[in-house]
């Protein structure tokens, strides 16, 4: 009688949630943090007809996603009516797939070889060693790991040390800066450990383990664009739209997440601009490509309600009329690349200029930019800097490419930008390691050394405390302007490499992007503890967050590029939101 306890313990449990499904392993017992994705089979045929993607002013309705995980009992609410399929999934398990609603799923265990296929890239990569050289695997993240997922399985593929160095020339093409003198010795790295690590995969540790709180949260996904898109940054409107930009096909998407359709609106350019703008086009092998502009990062005009975008390939910036659903240029008189963009209280427009070192600030009253420079750490990257005109004046074809150095010389890179609650600006220097503050009523510029390696995206907490991801380090940094401290926090998986964060000012909790664990990680400032919510699908990596002050949910993006090297083949825009009570 004893055996059968299980089994009717069970029976019981199913008769109390009908309208759910029981997750168990082979033997019956209840799997907890089982992750279930319900995927919808009728959709409205989309309009594509625009080289494979959405015209312009054109409406589609997106396959929307929901995934839930199961409670402690292995009993998760995911059954909805309609035709829809389910795809189970747990760490150590082999995925099942139901193509109808049934009050219990068991799962199989995986082979060794299946289990270890499942590890996600940054427990492989915590096992690159580089000879022990931890300089060099620096040097290697800081280049080779901000655009994609460095030890996926794609990536620990087989490849001579010729292969190698063919991939790291063109990735420097794209924008990677990886020394020519480690180019070599990180090809036959790259060759040798890698197969080392595919013959002896026991090497690699587990990868952390899903915990209970994931059972009071629910994701949901909304695809867009193709294999082909990049879904960079995007922004949580006021209005209630989602609106993501597609950095390689200059498109906006205004998302309803209620009803799941999007409208595109394709971003204009002058008649005369070029395939990939003042840049050029590096991205020639691609079968298809529409980046004139070269859409990246997203602000709301606390006034209007108006977005302004940066667009990365041209010495300007965009404003968006979400009423009118009309693209304004504003011509740029200098500056290079920008990027990262805020809006502060007064309705100015703060943007970080990558390539030229420079933060740039636009009026919109007088419609005038005002550029500030950031200083030079050398005589010769000064004269670099002032050289800049003339190299840009060169055809994008006949423009010589500069030899990278370790110190990234000539590049110091503005990245991340924010403005705190007192008003003033803060940058984060990528290359440089170092921060720069702004006073916007004096344009006195004050910088301060980051005691730390990579600092991309900053954001300033209520406190007006700055957080800031040190990405070759794995660690949240905290620094306190008045008290002139850093503090740094491990975070909770390993190897990490976080390209950037968000902070939810009214709940203290800093938002960190997980882009080579397929997580997004949670930090509670007031009891310095992490929450681990693992992505729906596998190699999501993702380079932003927006947090909904109404009720705490964030948004991110999968922004993998190539995205057909993702789960799925399409990026996504997805939403975390906790369950009600």
């Amino acid at each position: 009688m004893r055996s059968l306890l299980p089994i009717a313990l069970l029976l019981c449990s199913a008769a109390a949630h009908a309208d759910s499904l029981l997750v168990t392993d082979a033997q019956g017992q209840p799997l907890a943090q089982a992750m279930v994705t319900r995927t919808p089979l009728e959709v409205p045929v989309a309009d594509l007809s625009d080289d494979g993607y959405t015209p312009d002013g054109t409406s589609n309705t997106a396959a929307v996603t929901v995934t839930r995980f199961s409670d402690a009992e292995g009993q998760v609410d995911i059954f909805q009516d309609g035709k829809f399929s389910y795809r189970v999934r747990a760490q150590g398990y082999r995925d099942a797939y139901l193509d109808a609603p049934t009050a219990t799923v068991a799962l199989a265990p995986m082979s060794d070889e299946e289990h270890y296929a499942s590890y996600p890239s940054n427990v492989w990569l915590s096992q690159l060693t580089f000879g022990g050289d931890q300089e060099l695997k620096q040097v290697f993240q800081l280049n080779c790991a901000f655009c994609h997922q460095q030890a996926s399985p794609f990536m620990r593929n087989e490849r001579t040390v010729e292969q190698w160095l063919s991939v790291i020339q063109r990735m420097n093409t794209y924008g990677a800066r990886l020394p020519t003198d480690d180019q070599l010795p990180i090809a036959e790295m790259m060759q040798s450990e890698y197969r080392e690590l595919r013959e002896n995969p026991d090497q690699v540790p587990l990868p952390r383990r899903w915990e209970s709180h994931l059972a009071d949260i629910e994701m949901t996904e909304w695809p867009i664009g193709d294999g082909f898109s990049q879904m960079h940054d995007f922004l949580l409107h006021p209005n209630g739209y989602v609106y993501v930009g597609d950095n390689l096909f200059d498109r906006i998407y205004e998302i309803d997440t209620d009803t799941g359709e999007y409208t595109v609106y394709k971003v204009p350019h002058y008649e005369d601009a070029r395939l990939g703008g003042i840049l050029g086009n590096r991205f020639e092998v691609f079968p298809k490509m529409h980046n004139y502009m070269g859409v990246h990062s997203f602000a709301v005009s606390p006034s209007d309600g108006n977005i302004f975008i940066t667009p990365s390939m041209q010495q300007a910036l965009l404003e968006f009329d979400v009423t009118k659903k009309e693209f304004i240029i504003h011509d740029m008189p200098g500056g290079l690349y920008p990027h990262t963009i805020r809006t502060d209280a007064n309705d100015d427009v703060w943007f970080t200029l990558a390539l030229s070192s420079q933060v740039a600030k636009f009026d919109r009253d007088t419609r005038e930019f005002t550029l500030y420079d950031l200083p030079a750490r050398s005589v010769k990257e000064w004269l670099m800097f002032k050289a800049l005109p003339l190299l840009f004046s060169i055809d994008p074809e006949d423009r010589p490419l500069p030899s990278p150095d370790r110190e990234s010389t000539g590049l110091p890179m503005p990245y991340g930008i924010d403005v705190a609650p007192d008003g003033g600006i803060w940058v984060a220097r990528l290359y440089a390691n170092d921060l720069a503050h702004i006073d916007p009523d004096s344009g006195e510029v004050t910088m301060i050394d980051f005691p730390y390696e990579g600092p991309r995206r900053l954001r300033a907490d209520a406190e007006g405390n700055l957080w800031i991801v040190a990405f070759q380090n794995s660690l949240l940094v905290k620094y306190d302007p008045r008290k002139q401290e850093f503090t740094d926090y491990e975070l909770p998986v390993v190897n990490e490499l976080p390209y950037a964060l968000n902070v939810d000012r009214k709940r203290d909790v800093v938002w960190v992007n997980g882009n080579q664990s397929d997580t997004i990680l949670g930090f509670h400032i007031a009891s310095e503890s992490w929450k681990v919510y693992p992505m729906p699908r596998q190699r999501f990596f993702t380079r932003d967050i927006e947090v909904s002050e109404e009720d705490g949910a964030i948004y991110t993006s999968n922004s993998h590029f190539p995205t057909w090297q993702t789960e799925g083949a399409v990026p996504t825009l997805l939403r975390i939101t906790p369950l009600a009570d």
